[in-house]
């Protein structure tokens, strides 16, 4: 998601809508293993992203990404997943491109059903991955643990996102800025932004956890530095050193009982 702003209070939901959740929740759990499994090399990118759409079609889900208005409305994304590869970092246009041995792939989709949505995303290391890799694949994987463990510990979002930085700092990687999470419901971006990091504007707009707050958390960790540029499809976005990153996520519930991950694998 691209940095906003929001100006009305987020929308807790009930226990109810949170089960609702849980199903959409399940489709793209079952979509992103449906990718993984897929993920090998000389498979191409958008033979996955149509292995996806057959299988929301199946659902009778709507995929909430193809058609989503971009920056650029004359441009809207054409597909129902981000495939990135290596240096991309979320984003990626599916197309004939083919997946090879080593390559990093990070996949994000997200689906409505009955009119609640949930949004996820992985790192998927293809065939032999160089070591290096490995550990960006796996501290981007620890990152998420921790928000999802600190998220029930914490009061004011903040906390969890100072938790997260710190990981991914300590093991020498950046967190990426001007894309963050985000709160999710009846539509995929509601209130509130969800960064991964902390400085004085996010302290600013600070939120306070809740039961009945769900959120899309999603930590992307650069090798190199933080700086991003967009490609020219318009979509893409990259690394500007060209060194890998990683993106990650899941969507989060808090309930008074503890933190349901509404898009873990059923």
């Amino acid at each position: 998601m691209f940095r906003q702003f929001f100006t009305t209070p987020p929308e807790l939901k009930s226990a109810r809508e949170i089960g609702l959740m849980r199903e959409s929740g399940k489709i793209v759990a079952e979509a992103l293993r449906l990718c993984r499994e897929m993920a090998k090399p000389g498979v191409r990118t958008i033979d996955i992203d149509r292995a996806v759409q057959a299988l929301y079609h199946k659902y009778g889900v709507t995929p909430l990404f193809k058609g989503y208005p971009g920056q650029n409305p004359k441009h809207p994304f054409p597909a129902c997943t981000c495939l990135s590869l290596n240096e991309q970092i979320v984003h990626g246009i599916p197309n004939s491109r083919e997946i090879r041995d080593g390559d990093i792939l990070k996949v994000d989709t997200a689906c409505k059903l009955n009119g609640w949505c949930a949004d996820a995303a992985i790192s998927v290391p293809v065939g032999n991955v160089r070591p290096e890799r490995l550990r960006l694949i796996q501290t981007g994987e620890q990152v998420l643990k921790i928000a999802i463990e600190e998220l029930g510990r914490r009061r004011w979002w903040s906390e969890v996102a100072a938790a997260m930085q710190h990981h991914a700092e300590q093991a020498g990687y950046t967190m990426v800025e001007q894309y963050v999470g985000h709160g999710i419901g009846r539509i995929m971006h509601e209130n509130p932004q969800v960064p991964n990091f902390v400085n004085r504007d996010v302290k600013k707009h600070d939120f306070r956890l809740e039961p009945g707050l769900v959120l899309a958390v999603e930590p992307m960790l650069n090798m190199g530095k933080a700086d991003t540029r967009t490609l020219g499809d318009q979509w893409t976005v990259v690394t500007n050193d060209g060194l890998p990153s990683v993106h990650v996520e899941h969507t989060l519930a808090i309930t008074a009982d503890g933190i349901i991950i509404v898009t873990a694998d059923a």
